[in-house]
């Protein structure tokens, strides 16, 4: 049937917004513009102590979105852990994430479950629970290849990846290349933007970095800079405008972006966008899937003097910063929304 009206569901971090975030808003608007009358379902969510994981999937599991003041809805699209707890007849889950600190992250610095009891026990839980929920799709996708990989691995889940362009991908266009690298992530540690920042150490006094976001981890990458002895060539620029974001992409040298098995990483496509080459590393998970080594960026080991290996390269030759920018616009400027709304639609 065809669809006249959806629900996008969205986990919500209070006074948090990234990714996810610009995801859902994306999505959304893709769908009003196709004529389904679409709004978002939002609920907050806690992680911590780990006792409230489960009572806040519990209230995604309580909400009954088959129909709205009496009028039917159509489909429901999940995106992120534990969205897809809802209840609905016709429901696709494009997913976003799990929870991550259950999954590969467990056992990691990034993750705070560990092989205790009563770790063991809820990390069984959420994965029994994650597959029956996600088992109730029609249609299951993921943002990535990466997120696919591990839907297979932990719960046994085939899936489809679907790639979304970034939100400001049609205010990107190449510019100079700039004397300064760029940083665009959110302040926590998975980001490892004190790599970014360590690596400038390496670099010549000329360059600079300017590192935008913001988040529980800034402190520590503040610190991190101190000790490294490259405090008076960053800037710390928190969250931006857009404006200022596309200029910032216009005019730098190099995004570098070195995550730790990141999700998606839609920094590395508005870099691209912007014909800007992406230094990402071996580790760095969905960034992966774009950035081609020697093509249209450099993957490095995670490590500061690795980094600025890299940087040096573009730093130094200009003509291949421009080219490797060259390559990663084409590449980027290939993915629009239009296949990922037929597929989710498909499912009505």
């Amino acid at each position: 049937m065809a669809v006249r009206t959806a629900l996008v569901c969205e986990t919500q971090v209070p006074l948090v917004r990234g990714g996810a975030e610009l995801l859902v808003q994306q999505l959304v608007e893709e769908l009003r513009r196709r004529g389904v009358a679409t709004d978002k379902v939002s609920v907050p969510f806690k992680w911590y102590p780990k006792n409230e994981i489960l009572p806040h999937a519990a209230a995604w599991r309580l909400l009954d979105l088959s129909e709205s003041n009496g009028r039917p809805i159509d489909l429901i699209i999940a995106t992120k852990f534990p969205t897809y707890f809802a209840r609905h007849p016709r429901k696709v889950c494009w997913l976003v994430h799990q929870h991550r600190a259950a999954y590969e992250l467990c056992g990691t610095e990034y993750s705070d479950f560990g092989n205790e009891e009563v770790d063991v026990g809820l990390r069984d839980r959420l994965m029994a629970l994650d597959e029956e929920m996600l088992g109730e799709c029609r249609g299951l996708y993921t943002i990535s290849r990466t997120v696919s990989a591990r839907l297979q691995t932990y719960n046994g889940l085939a899936s489809t990846p679907l790639y979304h362009p970034p939100l400001l991908a049609p205010r990107l266009v190449p510019g100079p290349s700039g004397n300064y690298v760029l940083s665009v992530a959110r302040l926590e540690k998975n980001k490892r933007v004190d790599l970014a920042v360590r690596a400038m150490a390496h670099l010549p006094a000329h360059l600079k970095m300017i590192v935008v976001g913001d988040g529980s981890h800034r402190s520590f990458i503040e610190r991190a800079a101190h000790d490294a002895g490259t405090m008076d060539r960053l800037t710390f620029a928190g969250a931006v405008d857009e404006d200022s974001l596309v200029d910032l992409y216009r005019n730098c040298l190099a995004l570098v972006y070195v995550p730790y098995d990141e999700d998606y990483g839609l920094a590395t496509l508005e870099a691209f966008l912007a014909g800007k080459p992406v230094i990402t590393a071996r580790d760095s998970g969905g960034t992966l899937e774009f950035v081609q080594d020697g093509i249209n960026g450099f993957i490095t080991e995670p490590q500061p003097d690795a980094i600025a290996a890299a940087v040096a390269r573009v730093d130094s030759d200009r003509a291949l910063a421009a080219s490797l920018g060259a390559a990663g616009r084409e590449l980027a400027s290939g993915i629009s929304w239009d296949h990922v709304i037929d597929r989710l639609l498909s499912h009505g």
